[in-house]
C-alpha cells in the first residue's frame, strides 16, 4: 500500500511539472493540424465560403461591440475600433492560426475588462454580448483544430481570466463569468466531438485503403503463386524426361565408352536429385492449394488443347470462333501454358460480362513471337459489378510480364472488349517424350 501510495505521489509531481511544458507545447504555438481529405468534399474545399461567411459574421459582430464599448464602457472610439476589430479579426484567423487568434481575443477581453467598466449596473463584465459571441466563436475554430488536451487548456485559461478579471470590477455589475463559463464550455465541447468525428472517418477511409491495398497484394500472391505451381510442374516434367533419356541413352549405342556412360550417369543423377528439390518445393507451393489430387497431377495444357477449351465454352452457350495465322509449331512449355490460360481466362471474362455476345480468338504465329487477340461484341446490357476482385487479368499481365512479353486490355470503339498479347516465342528445343 505504501508503495502504491509513493508511486501515486510520483506520478502527480511529474504531472504537475509536466504542465508549464505541456501549456508552451500546445498554445504557445501557430501550428494546428491538417484538414485531411476524406474522399469527399471537405471544409477544405469550401474554405472560400467559410471565409467569406466568417468576415460577414464578424462584421455583424463588431459593429455593436464597438458600440457598447464607446456608449457603455466609456472608452474612445479609436481603442474601442482597435479593439472591437481585433476580436473580430481573430474569428477570421481562427480558422487558419487558431491558438493566436485564441490569444488575440483572450488579451482584447482583459484589456477590456482592465480599462474599462460598464456604467449601468445591467452591463455585462467582463465579456459584452458581441465579445463573449467572438470568444466562443473562436474557441469553437480552435477546439476542430486542436488536439482536445490544448482545447481543454484554452478553456481552462479562458474562465480563469474571465474570473480574474472580477478583481477590477469597483460596483455592482452583471458579472457574467458564470453563464460565459458555460458558454464556452459547451462550444468547446461541440468542436472536440465535431473533431473527434472527423478524426474517425479519416482513419477509417486510410484503413479502407489499406485493406485495399493489403487485398490487392494478396490477390497479386495468389496469382503468382498459382503460377509458379503450373510453371514447376513444367519442370518437374522435362526434368524427369532428361533423366529418363540419360538412362535410355547408354542402351542406344552398342559398345558405348565408359565416359559417355559416366557422363550421362552424371547427368541422370544430376536431374534426379533436381527433381526432388522440385518436389520439396511444389510440396510448400500446394501446401494449402484446395485442388483435388486428380487435377494436381493432371499435365499442364498447351495450344494443342485450344479446339477442346473453345468448344467447352460453346457448349456453355457461347458463340467462339478461331482463327489461326501463320506456320503453327511447337514452342517452349512456359508460352505455350501462358498463351492457353491467357485464352482461358480471356473467354471466361466474356461470359461472365458479356454473355451472349460474340467472341473471337485470333492466334498468330510469327517468327519470334507469338500473338494472342481475344475480342468480344458489344453486349445488351451492362454486366453487374463483381464485389469480389477477380484473378484473370491480372493473371494475364503477370503472365506475359514473366515472359518479357507486352499485354492490353481495353474497350473496343464498337463498344466490345479486347485482349490482346504478345510474347516472345523460339520453337521449343526440351527433348521429346519417349512414351
Amino acid at each position: 500500500m505504501q508503495k502504491e501510495e509513493m508511486g501515486a505521489k510520483t506520478r502527480l509531481v511529474a504531472a504537475l511539472r509536466a504542465v508549464p511544458r505541456n501549456l508552451r507545447d500546445d498554445l504557445w504555438t501557430t501550428a494546428n493540424d491538417p484538414l485531411p481529405r476524406t474522399g469527399r468534399p471537405s471544409w477544405l474545399d469550401w474554405m472560400p465560403a467559410f471565409v467569406m461567411l466568417l468576415v460577414m459574421t464578424a462584421a455583424s459582430i463588431v459593429i455593436p461591440a464597438v458600440n457598447q464599448l464607446v456608449s457603455l464602457y466609456g472608452l474612445d472610439t479609436s481603442y474601442a475600433v482597435l479593439l472591437g476589430g481585433l476580436q473580430g479579426v481573430a474569428l477570421v484567423l481562427a480558422l487558419f492560426r487558431p491558438v493566436p487568434a485564441w490569444w488575440a481575443v483572450t488579451i482584447a477581453m482583459v484589456i477590456i475588462a482592465v480599462v474599462g467598466e460598464p456604467r449601468t449596473p445591467d452591463g455585462l463584465f467582463p465579456w459584452t454580448g458581441p465579445g463573449l459571441a467572438l470568444q466562443a466563436g473562436v474557441l469553437l475554430l480552435l477546439a476542430l483544430r486542436v488536439r482536445p488536451r490544448a482545447a481543454v487548456e484554452a478553456l481552462t485559461i479562458s474562465i480563469l481570466a474571465g474570473l480574474a478579471c472580477g478583481a477590477f470590477v469597483s460596483g455592482p455589475h452583471n458579472y457574467d463569468a458564470g453563464v460565459a463559463a458555460a458558454i464556452l464550455t459547451a462550444v468547446v465541447v461541440v468542436g472536440a466531438a465535431l473533431r473527434g468525428s472527423r478524426v474517425a472517418r479519416t482513419e477509417l477511409v486510410i484503413q479502407e485503403e489499406l485493406t485495399a491495398e493489403e487485398r490487392a497484394r494478396r490477390t497479386l500472391l495468389e496469382e503468382r503463386n498459382r503460377i509458379a505451381r503450373e510453371l514447376h510442374d513444367v519442370l518437374a516434367h522435362h526434368m524427369s524426361l532428361i533423366s529418363i533419356q540419360a538412362q535410355v541413352a547408354p542402351h542406344l549405342v552398342e559398345d558405348p565408352p565408359e565416359e559417355l556412360k559416366e557422363n550421362l550417369a552424371g547427368i541422370r543423377e544430376n536431374a534426379v536429385e533436381a527433381l526432388t528439390e522440385l518436389r520439396r518445393v511444389l510440396g510448400v507451393l500446394r501446401s494449402e492449394d484446395p485442388q483435388s489430387e486428380g487435377a494436381r497431377h493432371t499435365p499442364q495444357p498447351t495450344l494443342d488443347r485450344l479446339d477442346e477449351l473453345v468448344g467447352n465454352v460453346r457448349d456453355a452457350g457461347q458463340t467462339v470462333t478461331t482463327r489461326t495465322t501463320g506456320e503453327a509449331r511447337p514452342l517452349s512449355p512456359g508460352v505455350e501454358l501462358s498463351a492457353f490460360r491467357i485464352v482461358q481466362e480471356a473467354l471466361s471474362n466474356v461470359m461472365r460480362h458479356a454473355s451472349g455476345t460474340e467472341a473471337r480468338v485470333e492466334i498468330g504465329y510469327q517468327p519470334d513471337a507469338l500473338t494472342i487477340r481475344v475480342t468480344n461484341t458489344a453486349p445488351d446490357e451492362p454486366a453487374p459489378s463483381s464485389p469480389v476482385a477477380g484473378h484473370g487479368l491480372l493473371g494475364m499481365r503477370e503472365r506475359t510480364a514473366m515472359l518479357g512479353g507486352e499485354l492490353a486490355v481495353g474497350p473496343t470503339p464498337d463498344g466490345g472488349y479486347e485482349v490482346t498479347a504478345i510474347m516472345p516465342a523460339t520453337p521449343s528445343k526440351l527433348p521429346a517424350d519417349p512414351g
